[in-house]
């Protein structure tokens, strides 16, 4: 039996106010790590699993679809399609935003026509509200706007955003 708290029984509890002083480290691994490297070079790096040819972005180490040991590195265009899009009113730090931030999954291309690229990479679109709104953005064609060289740490931010080509 669920028994919610009326106006009155929340008011009649004390509140403890909190904000725990929690660090965090955490590791890239073996693939997120080589990623991140191709990154500060300007490449997009994917793993290719070899039975069935599917080439992960973000790479993983293992096949999702055939449980296989991915084998290969493989760097893949730095192109793409816009396979979903949507706007953002709210930071990552949760504070509204005058103008959204447009999100979205790239399909990344192959540089083989015998390769798939799976699953896509989530990141900015380079587009308007308007775009979205009226749905002009999906199925477009993009392109990486990179970070200057000298300005590259290895971070997927290393990639401003995806232009419309």
């Amino acid at each position: 039996m669920v028994h919610s708290l009326k106006e009155g029984e929340i008011k009649q509890h004390p509140v403890v106010e909190y904000k725990p002083e929690a660090k965090y480290s955490y590791t890239a691994g073996q693939a997120l790590s080589q990623f991140l490297l191709g990154l500060k070079k300007g490449k997009i790096l994917g793993r290719k699993c070899p039975k069935c040819g599917r080439v992960y972005v973000p790479p993983r180490m293992y096949c999702e679809d055939c449980f296989y040991p991915t084998s290969k590195w493989v760097e893949v265009k730095d192109e793409g399609i816009v396979m979903t899009a949507v706007a953002s009113f709210i930071s990552w730090t949760r504070d509204r935003l005058e103008e959204p931030e447009i999100v979205g999954t790239i399909r990344l291309l192959p540089s083989s026509a015998k390769d798939y690229v799976y699953p896509g990479l989530f990141h900015r679109i380079c587009c308007s509200f308007d775009d979205v709104k009226s749905m002009n953005i999906f199925g477009k064609r993009v392109k990486a706007k990179w970070k200057p060289e000298n300005e590259r740490e290895g971070s997927i931010n290393d990639i401003e955003c995806f232009e419309v080509i």
